[in-house]
């Protein structure tokens, strides 16, 4: 299996975080996964994710606040170095039909979009 070629609805549990697909590794601790996003859609694209199943950032509860924290802290210091090093991050997650991954997970990226 390869990242384009995968086809079910949570590449993070399925694919990325068993790697069953090789990883450029940001960041990676008991709670949070960081990586260069296999298939990038602007030139500097990071994924952060939580290790655990969270669906989405509209379900998170109480009990998801330790991981959620540690997201938010790799977050917070992915896009730092990012635009440290590019002068410009964003910093997004998709909802509904527009999150194609039904797993939380947070985009930072600077640059324009590829082709």
């Amino acid at each position: 299996m390869s990242a384009a070629t995968y086809a079910g609805n949570d590449f993070y549990c399925d694919v990325a975080i068993p790697r069953a697909v090789p990883l450029e590794v940001v960041h990676e601790d008991e709670l949070v996964l960081a990586y260069h996003h296999t298939r990038p859609f602007w030139r500097v694209h990071v994924v952060v994710v939580p290790r655990r199943h969270i669906a989405s950032f509209t379900t998170v509860g109480a009990a998801d606040e330790p991981d959620v924290r540690a997201l938010l802290e790799v977050v917070q210091r992915v896009a730092r170095r990012v635009e440290e090093e590019h002068g410009a991050a964003a910093v997004l997650t998709n909802l509904g039909r527009y999150q194609d991954s039904k797993h939380l997970h947070v985009h930072v990226h600077s640059g324009p979009q590829r082709d």
